[in-house]
């Protein structure tokens, strides 16, 4: 019997991959007029690839380099998992991610959700379109979150909000003591634009999804969690809201943001985003 050799030619595809990356950046705001610190964290980069985008908002006090350094300091770990590069601006310590109407040099509202995302659109490999950018943040950024989400619904599909600071006519002295007042004035005369509660007719019809959570033993938040959460029901606005065991710290805020940027990756491919 004659044998016939065979050869065979495995053709292998070498796609060019570029190390995972903490990168950090000086994005001008135009309308600020300054530039603002910006971390963004990547996976390897493959060529020729588009990578979803998360941007997260630190709370009261905190910064950019802090919150992969101590509040989710395994988000290098996320990124290459989830496959999701995270865009972590620098709030400013105090700024509550708002345009205020009285400091020019503090309009985090229009920097995040409009000047920034146009800067990582167009400087980074990442799907273009609200369906694969969300936003999520906690205390501070928490606010921040739900106010810049919903103002740019259209930029956004996916809000969270951990251990959230949600409802300013709560807050009493902390209004003034967490400096709320520098950025958008006197309580008395605040634009009730401002109000979480006055965003929820527009998230009726946003085209977003909302997930929330508070630890239960968080004093401060835990009562104007439970109320958002109730009006969100009575509005009808689909969301997911959850309380644990844990305080107004970053171990509780730590695993709870873990949770939320998985459960944003089960939404975003439940989407098929």
């Amino acid at each position: 019997m004659k044998k016939t050799a065979m050869t065979c030619f495995i053709f292998v595809i070498i796609l060019p991959v570029f190390g995972q990356q903490i990168i950090h950046e000086q994005v001008y705001s135009a309308k600020m007029q300054k530039k603002v610190p910006v971390v963004i964290i990547t996976p390897n980069i493959v060529k020729g690839k588009s990578y979803k985008t998360v941007y997260i908002l630190h709370g009261y006090s905190g910064n950019s380099e802090r919150t992969y350094q101590q509040d989710i300091p395994d988000l290098t770990t996320k990124s290459q998992i989830f496959q999701t590069i995270y865009i972590l601006p620098d709030g400013n310590f105090n700024s509550w991610y708002v345009d205020s109407p009285i400091d020019t040099g503090s309009q985090y509202q229009t920097f995040i959700g409009d000047e920034l995302v146009k800067y990582v659109d167009a400087h980074y490999p990442v799907v273009s379109n609200r369906a694969s950018r969300g936003i999520l943040g906690w205390s501070m950024g928490g606010y921040g979150a739900i106010n810049i989400g919903v103002t740019f619904s259209h930029v956004f599909s996916l809000v969270g909000s951990s251990c959230g600071a949600l409802d300013f006519a709560q807050f009493g002295e902390a209004y003034h003591q967490y400096q709320v007042d520098q950025v958008l004035g006197a309580y008395q005369q605040l634009d009730r634009s401002y109000l979480t509660s006055n965003k929820i007719g527009k998230m009726k019809n946003a085209d977003q999804f909302y997930i929330l959570d508070c630890g239960i033993e968080d004093e401060q938040m835990i009562g104007m969690n439970r109320s958002f959460h109730n009006q969100l029901i009575e509005a009808n606005v689909d969301h997911i809201y959850q309380e644990s065991k844990g305080a107004h710290d970053t171990s509780y805020w730590s695993r709870s943001l873990s949770n939320q940027l998985a459960l944003f990756e089960n939404y975003f491919y439940y989407e098929k985003f």
